[in-house]
């Protein structure tokens, strides 16, 4: 039952992160503007925090599916986050590539991957309702190290999706010789159209 939890996670939180969002759309802007060295080190560090904060989500699920005001508020979190991430990336449009990679370094690729593993508003209502969907109908058994098992394979799972994220950015950079600026640019408008999205369903429920 150990190894389905492990395989469970990791199919499940793979899928998780291949919609754009937060995560995935900062991995194809570090891979691209730091290199896949950086990116990989964001990503190691965020997949070490999910599998942390997987484990928690899972222990308290019942607990949080009863805070519906919660819900609300990480919905407009995610707002302000779309919203920083989307400025950010439009306003490093205009740097170049090697002033970008002097001035970064290994901390500030693991500052960020902290940062953003600790304050994923998405995390909590994917557990929450996925976590409990998969507990109540016998995908995972939560006896016996099975929540630890799974936590691993969350982790597994966003380190597999988010480092095919980083390589398939290199890949279109190289490939049709985009420079960094027209990344980012993408990458700002994919996060404002998220904004919008977000806001669609925040006042229409959709």
């Amino acid at each position: 039952m150990l190894l389905q939890n492990l395989i469970v996670a990791i199919v499940v939180n793979f899928i998780g992160y291949l919609p754009f969002g937060n995560i995935n759309l900062t991995t194809v802007q570090l891979s691209t503007n730091r290199g896949l060295k950086q990116a990989l080190i964001f990503v190691t560090t965020f997949s070490v925090f999910e599998a942390f904060f997987t484990y928690l989500l899972l222990q308290f699920a019942e607990w949080f599916a009863e805070k519906k005001d919660l819900i609300y508020w990480l919905d407009w979190i995610l707002v302000l986050i779309f919203i920083v991430l989307g400025v950010s990336a439009w306003r490093s449009g205009g740097k170049h590539d090697f002033e970008e990679k002097e001035r970064c370094r290994k901390r500030d690729s693991i500052r960020l991957g902290i940062i953003l593993g600790i304050f994923n508003p998405m995390q909590i209502p994917f557990w929450m309702i996925g976590g409990t969907y998969l507990i109540s109908n016998g995908w995972v058994d939560p006896d016996n190290l099975g929540l630890e098992v799974f936590a691993v394979g969350a982790a597994i799972g966003a380190f597999l999706a988010l480092y095919l994220f980083a390589r398939f950015a290199i890949y279109i950079k190289e490939k049709f010789s985009l420079s960094s600026k027209a990344i980012n640019k993408s990458v700002a408008i994919i996060f404002f159209i998220l904004i919008l999205v977000q806001l669609g369903r925040i006042y229409f429920s959709f």
